[in-house]
């Protein structure tokens, strides 16, 4: 791993914090699953990554969220429980990762979807499931403009997503903004994705990792300008 940081970045470790468990989080679209697999790549690490084409129930929701929310949200809930269950059987001191959701905000998702009667069984459940789950050593929380978010999920042409619309992009894109208002478990480094590529821009990509090593505890913002 330190080989492989040195190699691409020319960083000199002892003076950087290295997280051993990183989390990758932010809205449909923002670019979750493509940065963990970039940053695992680049640090050598596994990865912990939603699976959403198994979700039998995903493209019904977007079909008709109102039917068909709980059953998508329950699925996603137990899903991502197996996951991290699995990360805690093994060494957590061993075994490094990145992840693209952290678990703490699946109610967020669940807040806008379900009625009020659905939400208090999702609540229940969630409530007596989620317990001694390793925390990530650092949660990079994604975000970019509701407009920049459609352009994005219409560009990748998914089949289930066809049917996104604005209006729940800008829900969703809000309820993550109050989220991370909050969140204060575990370091925190928010990023505006709006002007940078960090599917295969090498100069944005290697200016986060920069910024991201610099970082071991309290919540941090990185706001960059193309070619900054």
């Amino acid at each position: 791993m330190e080989q492989t940081i040195l190699s691409e970045f020319n960083i000199d470790l002892s003076t950087v914090s290295i997280p051993q468990y990183i989390a990758i989080e932010g809205p449909i679209g923002i670019g979750k699953t493509t940065l963990a697999k970039r940053l695992a790549n680049s640090f050598n690490y596994e990865t912990l990554l939603e699976d959403a084409e198994e979700n039998p129930f995903l493209e019904r929701f977007y079909q008709d969220r109102r039917s068909n929310a709980l059953p998508t949200q329950l699925f996603f809930l137990f899903q991502r429980m197996r996951k991290l269950q699995n990360l805690r059987q093994g060494d957590i001191f061993q075994q490094v990762r990145i992840s693209d959701f952290l678990i703490e905000k699946d109610p967020l998702f669940a807040k806008i979807t379900l009625d009020d009667d659905e939400f208090r069984l999702y609540q229940n459940v969630y409530d007596n499931i989620i317990t001694d789950l390793p925390k990530p050593d650092l949660v990079v929380y994604l975000q970019a403009p509701t407009e920049t978010l459609y352009e994005r999920v219409q560009r990748r042409g998914a089949a289930s997503e066809k049917t996104i619309e604005l209006g729940y992009l800008q829900q969703l894109n809000d309820a993550y903004t109050q989220f991370f208002y909050y969140y204060d478990d575990t370091p925190l480094l928010i990023v505006n994705t709006e002007a940078i590529n960090l599917a295969d821009g090498e100069h944005d990509y290697h200016n986060l990792v920069t910024y991201m090593l610099q970082i071991s505890s309290g919540r941090h913002y990185y706001n960059p300008h193309p070619l900054q």
